[in-house]
This record gives C-alpha cells, sequence and structure tokens, in this order.
C-alpha cells in the first residue's frame, strides 16, 4: 500500500526532459529475399521522462523485447523515429548512461561476484578505488556480501539475478533498463527489486521495466503501456487504467448487522441501489509473508543463499547532487589525506639508538653534504656548474685503460 501511496504522489510532477522518444517506432523482420516475414513493432509512439518509472507490458510475442533491444541499439528500426537522451541509440556516448538488464542473466560461471562486478566496472573505466567502493556497496545492497568470493557457476538463478541487478547499476546510469527483473526471485528479493525502483526513482532515475507479473508493474510504475501484436492497445497510470467508475467503495471500521441494515435501507430509498456485497478487507499476501520473515529474521536462525539486501548503494544518488567543482575537490581531498597520512605514519615510526643510529646519521650527514646549497635556479639553457671532480681519479681511469690495451692503441 505503501508503494501505491508513493508513486500516486509522483506522478502528474514528471514533467522533465525527454530520456525516450518514439514516434511512429517500427521494426519489419524479413526473410533472405527481404521480404516481410513478422511485423514484430507496428507503428508504436510513447515517450519516457526523466525520473519516471515506465512499464511495459503485453505478452509473450507483443514486441516488448524487440522494442528495448532497438532502445540498446542491438537491432535498427525498420521506420519511425527514436531517439534516447536526444541522440541515436547506437551512439556510444548514450550507451555508457544506460544499464541493462537483460530477461536472462549471462555471467561467467568462474568468477565470483566481487570480481564480476569489478569486471564490468572495468569496462566503464571506473578506477580501482571507486571500483573497491561501488562493488562492495552493491554486494551488500543485494544481499551478496557473504558470498562475495564463492563461484557464480554454484548460485541459484535467484542469486544471480541479484547479481545481474548491481552489474546493471555498477556505472551508476541515468536510464535503467530492467526485463524482468523479479524473475527467479524469492518474495524478499521481490520486495526489495521494488523498494530499489522507487527509490532510485525518488533520486531521479529514470526506470524502463518490463515484466509479466502484473502487481509489480502496478505497485511501482507511474505510467505504462499495453502491448499486443506489436501495437500500443492502452496507456496511461495505473488509476487512469484500472479504476472502475461505475462503482464506490467505502471503508470504515467494522459495522453492527444493524447499521448495516440501516445503511442498505438508506441507500434504496435515496438512490434506489442497495449494498452488493460486504466484507472485511484483507492483507495482501506480500505484506502478510514479509511480515512472517521478519518476526522469523528476528529469531537468528542460521540460513544460507541470498539474504536481504541493504541500503541503497550511495554512489547511485551522487551525480545528481554533486556541483562541477566537487570532483576537483574530491582528489584534492585524497591527496591531503594521503600526506597527512604519510607523515603520522613517519612520527610513529621508531627512532633507532645505538651505534647503527650513529651510522645512519653519518649517512644523512654525507647526502646533506652532496646536496647543492641553496640558491637561485640557473636560468634555461644555460650551462650546468660542474661540480668540483678529484682529476686524479680520471688520470688513474685513463692509465689503466692503456694498460688494458697491451699497446694496441695508435
Amino acid at each position: 500500500m505503501a508503494q501505491r501511496q508513493d508513486r500516486t504522489a509522483r506522478t502528474g510532477s514528471l514533467d522533465g526532459e525527454k530520456i525516450v522518444e518514439a514516434i511512429g517506432l517500427t521494426k519489419i523482420f524479413s526473410d533472405f529475399w527481404l521480404r516481410a516475414k513478422a511485423r514484430a513493432v507496428d507503428g508504436i509512439d510513447f515517450e519516457i521522462r526523466r525520473g519516471e518509472i515506465f512499464g511495459l507490458l503485453g505478452p509473450n510475442g507483443s514486441g516488448k523485447s524487440t522494442t528495448i533491444k532497438m532502445l540498446l541499439g542491438l537491432l535498427h528500426k525498420t521506420k519511425g523515429r527514436l531517439l534516447v537522451f536526444g541522440k541515436d541509440p547506437s551512439d556510444v556516448i548514450v550507451k555508457q548512461r544506460i544499464g541493462y538488464l537483460p530477461e536472462e542473466s549471462y555471467m561467467y560461471r568462474f568468477l565470483n561476484p566481487e570480481e564480476t562486478l569489478d569486471y564490468y566496472a572495468k569496462l566503464f573505466g571506473i578506477g580501482r578505488r571507486e571500483r573497491a567502493r561501488r562493488v562492495g556497496e552493491l554486494l551488500e545492497m543485494v544481499g551478496l556480501q557473504h558470498v562475495r568470493h564463492r563461484a557464480v557457476g554454484e548460485f541459484s538463478k535467484g542469486m544471480t539475478r541479484r547479481l545481474g541487478l548491481a552489474q546493471a547499476l555498477v556505472n551508476d546510469p541515468e536510464f535503467l533498463i530492467l526485463d524482468e527483473p523479479t524473475s527467479g526471485l524469492d518474495p524478499i528479493g521481490t520486495r526489495q527489486v521494488k523498494d530499489l525502483l522507487l527509490e532510485l526513482g525518488r533520486r531521479g532515475k529514470t526506470v524502463l521495466l518490463s515484466s509479466h507479473l502484473l502487481d509489480d508493474v502496478e505497485d511501482v510504475c507511474d505510467r505504462m503501456v499495453v502491448l499486443y501484436g506489436g501495437r500500443i492497445r492502452a496507456a496511461g497510470t495505473a488509476d487512469e487504467l484500472l479504476t472502475d467508475t461505475s462503482r464506490t467503495v467505502i471503508t470504515t471500521t467494522r459495522l453492527s448487522g444493524d447499521t448495516i441494515a440501516r445503511v442498505d435501507r438508506l441507500l434504496q430509498d435515496t438512490q434506489g441501489v442497495g449494498v452488493d456485497s460486504i466484507a472485511s478487507p484483507r492483507e495482501r499476501l506480500e505484506d502478510f509473508f514479509m511480515n512472517l520473515v521478519e518476526k522469523a529474521r528476528q529469531e537468528q536462525i542460521a540460513t544460507s543463499g541470498a539474504q536481504h539486501g541493504g541500503r541503497t548503494a550511495s554512489f547511485l544518488a551522487e551525480h545528481a547532487e554533486r556541483e562541477p567543482g566537487a570532483l576537483i575537490e574530491d582528489l584534492t581531498r585524497d591527496r591531503d589525506a594521503a600526506t597527512v597520512r604519510s607523515v603520522e605514519v613517519a612520527s610513529r615510526t621508531p627512532v633507532p639508538s645505538g651505534p647503527r643510529a650513529d651510522v645512519l646519521q653519518d649517512l644523512l650527514n654525507e647526502k646533506r653534504a652532496d646536496q647543492p646549497p641553496p640558491g637561485p635556479a640557473p636560468a634555461r639553457g644555460a650551462p650546468a656548474k660542474p661540480a668540483d671532480v678529484d682529476s686524479s681519479v680520471i688520470d688513474d681511469l685513463l692509465s689503466d685503460d692503456k694498460r688494458d690495451d697491451g699497446g694496441r692503441r695508435e
């Protein structure tokens, strides 16, 4: 219920930049002789705005996956107009700003979660220190921090989907495309994904959600379209599509039988209708399950597999709050912090005593003596001042060289 209220509060306030714009989008698959074989997408129009959670619904073969592949630049449209961030989807710059979770998660079996996320972060050119931070936060967020060193090939489908979701977020995308994100997840993971989507929406992320689980879409999506046969059959918010305007629901505390009878007579006398049915409100099965699991978790029973995820990774919101000069400030702060740590380590280093200390002091004195005295730097292009050299050493070397030649020099 809280999810529906949060979604309703955000609906109607999404009038920002168009992240996706499709006009007359069509995709026709042809055979070898270029004859039309299948019209997968047939002239659809829709747009997705910044900060919106947009639902793409439809049965198998309705054109959802084809539409997603065109948004990713994996398929070229046959005709129509399609822009992502105002550019063609095949533009590499566009791909850097997108995170994608396919319907099936394909991971390297012999890598562990930590290595997997680190590998994908390297593909986006993320630095080593930032990679380590993001990997740790994402594994905690999806509940896989305790199996971070297990091979992915040993994971269940649900755990692999959790890792796939973390992989889709590793580059901190502005536009997140999720194809059946809750497939294979238990109710805990499903609730976590829906909470995460709502949190990303609050942070200004744009999400395209394609799912066969209609309850999930209803809970989190601001707007949605329903595809069938490659065409859009319905579009709008959940309230616009689902509200039954022919009935009225009144919710009160529990009423006695006499009160219900008087209400029924009143409706018949004034409106000419009676009470159709009387029932006590039911708790949603998902809410019941989550409450039951939460009580059981307090018993601290040892379990294996995926755990309940932690808080949303902090870096996912940083780009929206960061000012233009913040990156330089962060780098300067890291450099200053490293300098302070070096000084602290040097101050904690014990000073030797005894004969070794005397030898060390002699070496330091010789090094200082070898250093040139402080003074103005020589002008550019001016010859360097030669140091004092013992000419006898050079004479000895030359005489030795002559002796080694054995008189062969002319």
